[in-house]
């Protein structure tokens, strides 16, 4: 387990994404530096979250 204040890599956050959210594929979460926003569309699309809430619980998990 890790400690409060570790940051999680992108690769940790996304298998967790992954294995709580199993309406997300691969392709779903590909990061690419510079194009956020279009990450931050899909897992809107896909989860009918705001990009607010998205944004909150990306920031918790890393």
């Amino acid at each position: 387990m890790e400690k409060p204040d570790q940051k999680l890599s992108w690769e940790e956050i996304r298998k967790r994404l992954l294995d709580e959210y199993p309406q997300l594929k691969e392709e779903d979460l590909i990061y690419e530096a510079g194009k956020e926003e279009a990450l931050l569309e899909r897992l809107r699309q896909k989860l009918g979250k705001t990009k607010e809430e998205i944004n909150y619980w990306l920031h918790l998990m890393g």
